[in-house]
């Protein structure tokens, strides 16, 4: 089983960037910690982080017939993300958005997602343990599907 993990623009900024809102640990870290899980739990995962959405969209296209599920912290693009929000609605497989921090309790601007409408779920307000609990997700869509 192969998943995409797809991390948004700034995203390579985490543990530098508002450290009180992210944390400190790195994206480095972030992607350690997921593909060892992934090594655990038997699945394959490729991972990308892009500050440009068009760079987050090919990839989604790429991977569009060899994945079965993708993970996505849109960052920035949640809320005007309309191409990212497009490609996700194109993908045949579940795909889950990730927040570190729990977007509906910052500020107002922040709590609309346009990616939200497109997913299967949402997963947000965890640390990096958003994307550990959607990998887990991942997972068991696709093993209970199969």
């Amino acid at each position: 089983m192969k998943l995409l993990v797809l991390h948004g623009p700034n995203l390579n900024l985490f543990g530098r960037r508002e450290p009180h809102i992210y944390g400190t640990t790195t994206l480095a870290q972030i992607d350690a910690r997921i593909a060892t899980l992934a090594e655990e739990l038997g699945v394959e995962v490729e991972t990308i982080q892009s500050n440009h959405e068009g760079s987050l969209v090919d990839f989604l296209h790429l991977h569009i017939d060899n994945a079965q599920g993708a993970m996505v912290n849109p960052a920035g693009l949640t809320q005007h993300g309309v191409s990212l929000h497009d490609a996700i609605k194109a993908m045949p497989f579940p795909v889950i958005e990730v927040h570190m921090s729990n977007i509906a309790a910052r500020e107002a601007w922040r709590t609309h997602s346009i990616i939200s409408p497109a997913v299967r779920g949402t997963i947000q307000g965890l640390g990096p343990q958003s994307y550990l609990a959607a990998l887990r997700s991942l997972v068991e869509i696709n093993r209970a599907a199969a």
